[in-house]
């Protein structure tokens, strides 16, 4: 049942939101994530081998454990975001985002008519299964859902000034190994011409009067992004903070 989004109710409150992304297939994960304060999730489709029922169970998971679930799909098509969408994330996260063509399409995928042109039906689970009214849905389906376009290539850079004026496109978030790799310093993320293209997207994003998000590696460099104006943070992920924390624990033991 689409209910309000309290991801996209926080962000045009002008809040920031911290996040994760979840490459588990393990909904226990989510539940933990959710009871540790999380705003958010972002499902990974794109880098693990995660199917659509994993998925769903995780969003519906997401869901008792009060955190907003969206789904990173693995292109920009069709069938990839109406799938996520159906199964009832709260939002989509899009690769590869580098025209404003593109940028387009991907709200026509996410919203109804008269916003968009996503295929319409009624027995899916976001629509409750066909107990909600249909018209109340398609509405507050375009009310809630979020549209965040990844800006990770030398040509999205190179477009940004015509990507951020698509009307409907909530977030623009940025990858900063990508990044590194369009800009020949590959796996240097620190490397200063990429920070600069990081400080010219956020300025660029915040202008146009859209969020900015971004992958932190801890909540140092979380700080960091927050103190610039980003607000939609991704910190790590499940993976990630399983690996940063086991390690610790051995160092500490100094075996």
């Amino acid at each position: 049942m689409i209910r309000e989004n309290k991801l996209k109710k926080m962000l045009k409150e002008g809040k920031s939101v911290i996040g994760t992304f979840v490459k588990s297939n393990d909904p226990a994960i989510v539940e933990v994530l959710g009871f540790s304060g999380f705003d958010f999730i972002i499902i990974d489709n794109e880098h693990t081998a995660m199917n659509k029922e994993n998925m769903v169970n995780l969003i519906r998971t997401a869901e008792l454990s009060g955190i907003e679930p969206v789904v990173r799909v693995r292109e920009n098509s069709a069938a990839e975001i109406l799938q996520a969408l159906d199964a009832g994330a709260s939002g989509v996260q899009v690769p590869q985002v580098d025209t404003k063509e593109q940028a387009i399409s991907v709200v026509e995928r996410v919203k109804y008519a008269p916003l968009g042109k996503r295929g319409y039906a009624a027995s899916q689970r976001s629509a409750g299964y066909g107990f909600m009214n249909a018209k109340e849905y398609a509405q507050r389906s375009n009310e809630n859902t979020l549209v965040v376009c990844y800006c990770e290539t030398f040509e999205a850079v190179e477009n940004l000034d015509e990507i951020v004026r698509v009307e409907n496109l909530d977030v623009i978030f940025m990858g900063p190994f990508d990044l590194s790799q369009a800009y020949g310093v590959t796996g240097e993320p620190n490397h200063p011409v990429v920070q600069e293209k990081i400080a010219l997207i956020t300025k660029k994003v915040i202008s146009a009067g859209k969020t900015v998000g971004i992958i932190a590696s801890d909540a140092a460099q979380a700080q960091k992004w927050i103190d610039m104006g980003i607000r939609y943070i991704c910190l790590s992920s499940d993976f990630g903070m399983i690996a940063s924390l086991g390690k610790q624990f051995m160092k500490e033991l100094k075996r």
